[in-house]
């Protein structure tokens, strides 16, 4: 666990118990301050008070008293109001931030130059930050992942020469967190995606920029509007390191793709070169497009902490000794042993001529434009949830290859009006119903790669606490399946 010191002698608000609120509050503890938490939740807030935390109504405590408020990263900040514990804070002068903003504190006072990656983007982050990860643990780090995705960021072990942290942010923590400053920011993308939270797409847009502009070095993939403009305000830094998977971007990029293979372009006073780093063909964990531009961001990230080691400016040890990140050939081992991201792509079991596949971490039309993309047989797709702005009008590319599609949740009119006329779909209700419908279709298929895909394109939240419970529970209807054999894995 990370000690939050800075906030010792002083008494702090926590608002938001779940995982990251439960962890900010034992982390304030734990580094002497005084902590009053609250949820607005019965549960949560008898749960807290059962593990010893001093629970204090906020709506009627004495906000002069605190000096900070720590607030759970689902709590509006702004949109589409602020929570009333914010316009409270507010009107008393304190502070609102978040447990990475404590977390960046702790890095400042006792371990500055340790290596701290941070990943953000609409899609793909959280497959990004677990291949950066598992690159870094393969060639030899002590490697501490969390964040937005896995850990709550406090509960790692805290900074130190000898560690790595790499840590996926959402735009709700890059919005509490004022002083974040990473070794190395990584910008994926931006498509439109919480504007109930963020009100615009210029607002969001800006929220990510936010990440990048204060790192120490910043690898954005430029292939869109959004990240093109960040990039393009960056490339006087000296900081930037452009990557592209090909689609005629305007800057010249660090690394770049051919097909799925891998290139960096190195620089050399007037020279200039590119080398092969790998070929992805072959990796089940890094089919697809998407995951180029992840596999090539993750490249990136590490080719820029080498190049800030180099200049003295992170420490890159092992055990005390300095220790080189950038080696091409174990690079592209380590690749190739990446397990994949549970719920993204994950292949959970399979008949004779099905396969089933947990995309439940896909919460949005562009992350399952990702996932229909991958296949090139026929699709039995799941689809649903609490819709998000502008549904899956952008999916009718896909629309060919879909056999049928079954509705699950809030959603359901709203997808059956966009598919009317041009997909065949079902009504299902509930995930189990579409499930054994799906199932049952497929089943009756004798095409090649025959997928049952659950790709909702939706939160969860209508039906689900999050996409993990959600994919969960998809896992345990197939594996309850006559003739369905347990597999797991990424395609």
């Amino acid at each position: 666990m990370i000690r939050a010191t800075t906030f010792a002698g002083k008494t702090v608000a926590v608002f938001g118990l779940g995982g990251s609120g439960v962890a900010a509050a034992q982390s304030l503890v734990a580094g002497g301050a005084d902590v009053a938490v609250w949820d607005d939740g019965v549960a949560a807030r008898e749960a807290a008070a059962a593990s010893g935390f001093k629970v204090v109504d906020l709506s009627s405590a004495d906000w002069t008293t605190f000096a900070a408020l720590i607030l759970a990263p689902g709590v509006p900040l702004t949109h589409p109001e602020p929570h009333w514990t914010v316009v409270k804070a507010r009107e008393a002068g304190v502070e609102v931030i978040g447990d990475v903003e404590l977390f960046c504190r702790a890095r400042a006072m006792v371990a500055p130059k340790s290596a701290f990656i941070a990943i953000t983007g609409t899609n793909g982050k959280s497959t990004t930050t677990a291949l950066i990860a598992h690159l870094l643990r393969e060639l030899g780090f002590d490697t501490q992942m969390g964040g937005n995705i896995g850990k709550a960021i406090l509960t790692l072990e805290p900074p130190a020469q000898d560690r790595v942290h790499v840590v996926e942010m959402s735009s709700y923590q890059i919005d509490l967190t004022p002083s974040v400053h990473p070794s190395v920011g990584v910008l994926l993308n931006v498509t439109p995606d919480h504007l109930d939270r963020h009100g615009t797409i210029e607002h969001y847009a800006s929220v990510k920029e936010r990440l990048v502009s204060a790192a120490d070095a910043v690898v954005v993939a430029i292939d869109d509007k959004w990240t093109g403009q960040v990039a393009a305000r960056l490339e006087d830094s000296g900081r930037l390191y452009p990557i592209t998977v090909g689609r005629g971007a305007v800057l010249v990029p660090r690394l770049y793709a051919i097909g799925s293979s891998l290139f960096v372009h190195e620089k050399s006073g007037s020279y200039a070169t590119s080398e092969e780093v790998v070929q992805l063909d072959g990796i089940p964990s890094l089919r697809g497009a998407h995951n180029v531009q992840n596999a090539l961001a993750a490249l990136g990230a590490l080719r820029a902490l080498q190049e800030l080691a180099d200049r003295g400016e992170v420490e890159l040890t092992v055990n005390g000794v300095p220790h080189r990140i950038w080696d091409i050939e174990r690079i592209a081992q380590a690749l190739k042993s990446f397990p994949g991201l549970a719920h993204r792509m994950e292949q959970v079991g399979q008949t004779d001529q099905v396969l089933f596949i947990n995309d439940s971490k896909a919460t949005n039309a562009d992350s399952t434009d990702k996932a229909l993309s991958s296949f090139q047989g026929d699709i039995y797709w799941i689809a649903g949830g609490r819709a998000k702005s502008g549904g899956i009008t952008s999916l009718a590319p896909h629309f060919g290859r879909i056999r049928r599609a079954y509705l699950i949740g809030e959603a359901e009119d709203a997808f059956a009006q966009t598919l009317e006329g041009q997909v065949d779909y079902v009504r299902c209700g509930s995930l189990e119903a579409a499930v054994t419908a799906a199932a049952h279709d497929a089943g009756l298929e004798r095409g090649c790669e025959t997928v049952v895909l659950f790709s909702p394109a939706c939160a969860s939240f209508d039906q689900f606490r999050n996409f993990e419970e959600r994919g969960d529970a998809f896992r345990r209807i197939v594996e309850m399946l006559p003739g369905v054999s347990k597999s797991r894995g990424t395609v």
